[in-house]
């Protein structure tokens, strides 16, 4: 489903600077252009024939905007058509430290600042909620250019499937596709926020005179959505995906002041983003016929969004200040390039082979039983339209046999299967026909082929007599195999008379064979046996768990129905004071409900007490590591100092002490990882009893109240509960006089500061679990500094170990 060529939509968005170039940079919102105001360089001469003023024609200025207003301009409409089957592309474009990231992904201090790519997965797993129709799947995939090699940035994930040393760029129906690129499944915004967290983690970045962070390599963020119908029973399926760009910047050297690695890096950037130039220019010239996307692996990755069938926007960042106003100039000009690029969205629909193969079976299931139905009606019950089977056809021979000796007249067809099989036969007796003669011949005649020189010479030595014009005579005419029979003599050549006798012999002899016809051969078929088995209804396993934490309440409501009461109690004068009231109810009529909250306070506080225990003993392992790990690199390093021996063989030789203290370190980790999964466990069980815990405080008031109001409160009194009446104590709150440690409290704030904006809880809890897994994977290293995990042959480059300033977390 093709649409119209749409360009590409290009919008402006200028960092924020005090040192903002207003007089040479003047920006036109109503006219949604940029003017730049160029001074003129003495040092060129008199004549100087610079241009000073350039204007460039946007669809919008982003001037001061905020993340949201961003994201609203650009992001918004492309995450609806994502879901309705087209595919997108949002990408920016911009000198190094104009913002780029920043727009892109965003910084973690505050929620109001996160990027495009947290906002556009808020909004894709937001519409999917909407659309019950539909049943989508999210996938996250995550690649990474350094220096025109691609990396896999989630392939540090446990659960990363580790591919060969090589990732490729193959082009399939789908689309442009990266052979070894992970695509993960992400079932929610927390999981899919959780993988961008990673990949930030993964990616190489520098620090330089412009940018203490400057991102070294070009990252692509895709976002792979597949939907089906969850209410047509149709084999299609919509199958789309959203590229979200963050290109690094151009730099020039005598301004970064880059060098060594850094120097390297700059100049790979601006080599694969001076190609994507060539690649736009090649695509807005109307005469040109190749356009060299294989020329970098960036324009490879990205020819479905330049030229392709994507919806692409690109933001061009610009650092609007005197000093990089010949960047902005240029970032300008690209942007006015790329808005000359046509693109052809599409919907793009699939059929799912293997349910268009069951949809065509049961449709031709459908259409024998309507078939069989009418022949019902039409007095033709017999006609079968199975295939047929090897008798059928033996007896469909038989019957052609016989017509062809003239002993049958007709053959019974009655379905267009047997039609084929008829004809099949008689194509068969045919090319016997055909064989049987031409063995007779060649018995009786030499045969000789036409074509082949060797075979003509040959006759012509065997006394083969050709006529005049020097073409041999044949008895009869040569037939379609391009071969005659043996040439005779002219004397002798058989007489008129001699050939008409001979003719006679051979119709009697026929009219002979037909008197006495082939006796039929009637074959029928083996009885088939079946044997059926009787089919017992399938049992249901039913397994029963014992929980200490939870406790049936049911007697608690036998004791409390009105009906339990034998005689109603005098009503005193003067109600009593509720704490006294509670503690009599708690004894007499709320006993029940009462025991059961004692006895899961309990419970609790055995947890809680478990849990403590347990998180002091994995400190005390943590810190065994910690010295464990220091006097082996002490050991290491006074073995280097003394003099390392390497035998022949190659293999490193330690003392036994060192050895005995890498087992214990190894132990020693199994113990963390084994301790620190069941503190997991302990809490998830914590969270339960507690949730306990309140639903049978807040049953044993509720009974109370109601016992209270009935037993001292008249009719006419006004209805006042116990928490209005200011008794009760909230639910959360530890009943055991057991102090909240530094984790719990912790985690008590954060909710209690979620409430504000419950749309970022995902976004915190994403970010606090990769620091976290992090945070463990340090603990758990070895003696050895981390190294990246890799396939043996890959390409390797320097990243960061730990999460980037802008992804962060508040110590606590």
């Amino acid at each position: 489903m093709m649409s119209k060529r749409s360009k590409v939509r290009v919008f402006v968005r200028t960092r924020p600077t005090s040192n903002f170039a207003h007089d040479m940079v003047d920006l036109r919102n109503e006219e949604k252009a940029v003017v730049i105001h160029g001074k003129r360089d003495s040092n060129q001469g008199v004549v100087n024939n610079q241009i000073m003023d350039w204007s460039f024609k946007l669809d919008g200025i982003l001037h001061n905007a905020s993340q949201e207003q961003v994201y609203e301009t650009v992001g918004n409409e492309m995450i609806t058509n994502l879901l309705s089957g087209y595919n997108g592309t949002l990408l920016c474009y911009g000198q190094t430290g104009a913002g780029k990231t920043f727009t892109m992904t965003g910084a973690t201090e505050n929620f109001r600042h996160r990027g495009l790519i947290p906002r556009a997965l808020a909004q894709v797993y937001r519409e999917i909620e909407e659309r019950q129709d539909n049943a989508v799947t999210v996938r996250i995939s995550y690649l990474e250019i350094y220096n025109e090699m691609m990396f896999d940035l989630l392939s540090t994930l446990p659960d990363a499937i580790q591919y060969g040393p090589q990732m490729t760029i193959t082009e399939d129906e789908f689309g442009i596709n990266i052979k070894g690129l992970t695509h993960h499944l992400a079932h929610n915004e927390e999981e899919a926020l959780n993988l961008l967290f990673e990949g930030e983690t993964n990616r190489a970045i520098a620090a330089h005179s412009l940018n203490q962070a400057s991102s070294r390599s070009h990252c692509i963020f895709t976002i792979h959505i597949e939907s089906r119908s969850r209410t047509d029973s149709s084999a299609k399926y919509m199958k789309s995906k959203l590229n979200l760009v963050d290109l690094a910047g151009s730099e020039r050297l005598s301004k970064t002041g880059s060098a060594g690695k850094t120097q390297q890096e700059a100049m790979y950037i601006n080599k694969s983003l001076t190609f994507l130039e060539q690649t736009i220019i090649a695509l807005t010239d109307k005469r040109r016929e190749h356009i060299p996307y294989r020329q970098t692996k960036l324009t490879h990755a990205l020819k479905d969004s330049i030229g392709g069938n994507c919806n692409t926007i690109m933001i061009a960042n610009v650092w609007a200040e005197k000093e990089q106003i010949e960047e902005t100039v240029s970032t300008l000009r690209f942007a006015t390039r790329m808005m000359c690029v046509a693109n052809e969205p599409a919907i793009n629909e699939f059929y799912d082979p293997v349910l268009l193969v069951k949809k065509l079976e049961k449709e031709i299931k459908h259409l024998k039983h309507e078939l069989a139905m009418h022949d019902t009606l039409a007095n033709r019950g017999q006609v079968t339209y199975e295939p047929l089977s090897d008798s059928q056809q033996h007896e469909i021979q038989n019957q052609v046999r016989r017509y062809l000796d003239g002993s049958l007249e007709e053959i019974d067809v009655i379905n267009i299967r047997q039609i084929q099989s008829v004809f099949g036969a008689f194509k068969t007796f045919v090319n016997q026909m055909e064989s049987e003669v031409e063995g007779r011949l060649r018995v009786k005649y030499t045969l000789i082929d036409k074509t082949d020189p060797n075979s003509i010479a040959a006759a012509q030595k065997a006394g083969v007599v050709f006529d005049e014009e020097g073409n041999a005579t044949y008895v009869g005419e040569p037939d379609n195999q391009n071969f005659g029979i043996g040439i005779a003599p002219s004397p002798t050549k058989p007489t008129h008379s001699a050939v008409v006798s001979a003719t006679k012999r051979a119709r009697s002899k026929k009219a002979k064979e037909r008197a006495s016809p082939l006796p039929s051969k009637g074959v029928s078929p083996a009885p088939s046996t079946q044997q059926t088995e009787r089919s017992t209804p399938p049992r249901v396993a039913v397994e029963t768990r014992d929980s200490n934490t939870r406790v049936d309440s049911s007697s608690a409501n036998d004791s409390m129905h009105p009906g339990s009461e034998t005689a109603p109690q005098p009503r005193p004068n003067t109600p009593p004071p509720r704490t006294v009231a509670f503690e009599d109810f708690k004894q007499e009529k709320g006993s029940e409900i009462n025991r059961i909250l004692v006895e899961n306070k309990d419970i609790l506080g055995t947890k809680k007490k478990e849990c403590r225990e347990l998180a002091k003993m994995i400190n005390l392992t943590k810190q065994e590591i910690d010295n464990t790990r220091m006097a082996i690199e002490k050991m290491k390093t006074d073995r280097m100092e003394q003099g390392e021996f390497t035998p022949e063989n190659g293999e490193m030789v330690i003392s036994e002490d060192e050895f005995q203290l890498i087992k214990k370190l190894k132990e020693l980790k199994a113990s963390y990882r084994s301790d620190y999964e069941e503190l997991r466990n302990i809490k998830s069980e914590v969270q339960y009893c507690q949730k306990l815990v309140d639903q049978c405080r807040q049953r044993l008031i509720s009974e109370f109240d109601n016992w209270y109001t009935s037993s001292f409160l008249s009719n006419g009194e006004e209805v006042v509960t116990s928490n209005q009446a200011g008794f009760g104590i909230r639910p959360g709150t530890i009943y055991n006089n057991v102090p909240e440690d530094e984790g719990e409290k912790f985690d008590r704030l954060q909710k209690e500061l979620l409430m504000e904006n419950p749309d970022s809880a995902p976004y915190y809890n994403a970010r606090m679990r990769t620091v976290r897994r992090h945070t463990l994977e340090e603990a758990m290293d070895q003696a050895h500094p981390k190294q990246r995990s890799k396939v043996v042959g890959a390409p390797t480059r320097t990243v960061r170990n730990t999460p980037p300033n802008r992804i962060t977390m508040v110590q606590h």
